[in-house]
């Protein structure tokens, strides 16, 4: 039985600016992948409702900063994904400076859980997005999504190809989770992680 760190959510806005997000003090989670990677059956798992972020199955839904707020505490941002082909030029680069304004601004961010879909060999944008989150020191997290809809040695030989890949360029791996929105499976350790984080966080401003 999963145990409920998170008794409550809500939807608070859609900006197209960091600058107008409220809650500017609050410990922030965000979370952001590949458009189709299913990030908001995940954020609905995590916070066991079915129809808290909207889920599409027409990727490139999400365009703004969508806020959340969880047990009256502290707040979950759904990015935008990234890497939809059929956007326009000017949408793409208009969603990267939207996104990089809000890493680069946003203080209260605590970490970015960056969803990978481990179902298919390891994605090039995937890899480049991770290496900006470290080159503008972004304290981050991976989440393997969907890791019911393949063998267990398909997940675990792109799992393995996809650690190869950063470890190129990095010395050594960030936290990561396994996780299926449909099993329920990993639901438990990232919002066990989050609470954790949030009381290092805390026990930083002592």
């Amino acid at each position: 039985m999963i145990k409920k760190i998170i008794k409550k959510a809500e939807y608070i806005s859609s900006q197209p600016t960091w600058k107008t997000l409220v809650f500017e003090k609050s410990h922030e989670y965000a979370f952001i992948g590949r458009s189709n990677v299913g990030k908001s059956s995940l954020i609905n798992a995590l916070c066991d409702k079915k129809k808290l972020a909207l889920v599409s199955k027409k990727p490139g839904k999400t365009k703004m900063l969508n806020l959340f707020r969880i047990n009256d505490a502290w707040n979950l941002m759904d990015l935008p994904g990234y890497g939809y082909a059929k956007a326009s030029k000017t949408d793409r680069v208009g969603f990267q400076e939207m996104l990089s304004d809000y890493f680069n601004n946003r203080k209260n961010l605590v970490n970015v859980f960056v969803l990978v879909d481990p179902n298919i060999p390891p994605q090039k944008i995937d890899i480049d997005f991770i290496n900006f989150l470290g080159e503008n020191v972004v304290a981050f997290a991976i989440v393997y999504t969907k890791t019911d809809k393949s063998t267990l040695n398909k997940i675990n030989q792109n799992i393995q190809a996809f650690e190869r890949e950063l470890l190129k360029e990095w010395e050594e791996l960030p936290p990561s989770f396994r996780t299926s929105a449909n099993t329920k499976d990993g639901i438990e350790k990232i919002t066990s992680y989050i609470d954790q984080l949030n009381k290092e966080v805390e026990l930083l401003k002592d």
